[in-house]
């Protein structure tokens, strides 16, 4: 209960930082102890927790990869990013994560370019309320939310931890789950119900993509440990904060349940310091070290 006032009242624990704090609050002392040549790469950062956690860390100095489906949309952000950084390095990277060929393509022009990778931030998702099918007909937001990053942490894995292992700095993968993964019960992990246009669910199958997602948190954690790699992945929920997923549940009843509670949800950048949190955690065992 003193946990919950608290996170409602926004005090500040341990760390010196509350759920009101932001992004920029978390990382405006860590700056000038970051190691050069940083490279985070995030999916997804073309609006919302993606678009801002971009723009802190190139704003921190850090050198940011951007997987994006609408290339159109990524080049604003990268506008607006080095506009407020002129010096930001944004590189931009088309990615489909429903789709395996592109996940395999990006990750090829990724590694053709030879760059470090300290920081992977598995954060594009999406939520359907209509049955749909990515091309190599799996449900679409399995295929998106889960199978897709399933798949790019493999790929990239490796370079992960050589890049740890070269540099001496920890690297981090962080995968953007939800609580709503805790909606999934034993008897509801379904996939035949959700091939079903009559019994689809689209709250029940982001649900379970978050589960899905949260499940490979734990197995890769565990290989890392049996490997003794310098990195660690973990799955983050970032609270409730009305992003472009809040906002495809449309509706009287959805509306109407976030006008009562705005004043419990977070702004995009106080969820944000929860990923830049990992960043100063990085630079500070840099240095102890």
């Amino acid at each position: 209960m003193k946990a919950t006032l608290r996170y409602l009242a926004g005090l500040a624990g341990p760390s010196g930082f509350g759920s009101n704090s932001t992004a920029e609050q978390v990382t405006e002392d860590c700056c000038s102890l970051l190691p050069s040549n940083l490279t985070a790469l995030i999916t997804g950062a073309t609006s919302g927790i993606g678009a801002e956690t971009a723009r802190v860390l190139a704003k921190r100095g850090v050198r940011v990869v951007i997987g994006a489906r609408d290339l159109r949309k990524a080049k604003e952000v990268r506008e607006k990013i080095q506009k407020e950084s002129p010096h930001a390095e944004v590189i931009l990277l088309e990615i489909d994560l429903s789709s395996f060929a592109s996940v395999q393509r990006f990750c090829s022009e990724f590694l053709a370019l030879e760059l470090p990778l300290n920081i992977l931030i598995n954060n594009a998702g999406m939520y359907s309320q209509n049955l749909e099918f990515s091309e190599e007909k799996i449900e679409m937001t399995f295929a998106t939310n889960y199978l897709g990053h399933f798949l790019l942490t493999k790929m990239l894995l490796e370079k992960i931890i050589d890049t740890a292992k070269k540099t001496g700095i920890q690297g981090r993968i962080i995968n953007v789950s939800s609580v709503i993964h805790s909606w999934v019960k034993r008897s509801c992990f379904s996939f035949n119900d959700m091939l079903c246009g009559k019994n689809y669910n689209g709250t029940r199958a982001y649900a379970q993509s978050k589960l899905a997602t949260i499940l490979h948190v734990k197995e890769v954690a565990r290989q890392l440990k049996e490997r003794n790699a310098n990195v660690t992945i973990n799955a983050v929920h970032p609270g409730i904060v009305k992003t472009g997923i809040i906002r495809a549940h449309k509706g009287l009843i959805t509306d109407s349940l976030f006008f009562i509670a705005s004043k419990l949800l977070k702004s995009i950048s106080q969820v944000c310091k929860y990923f830049s949190a990992h960043l100063v955690r990085t630079q500070n065992q840099f240095h102890m070290s």
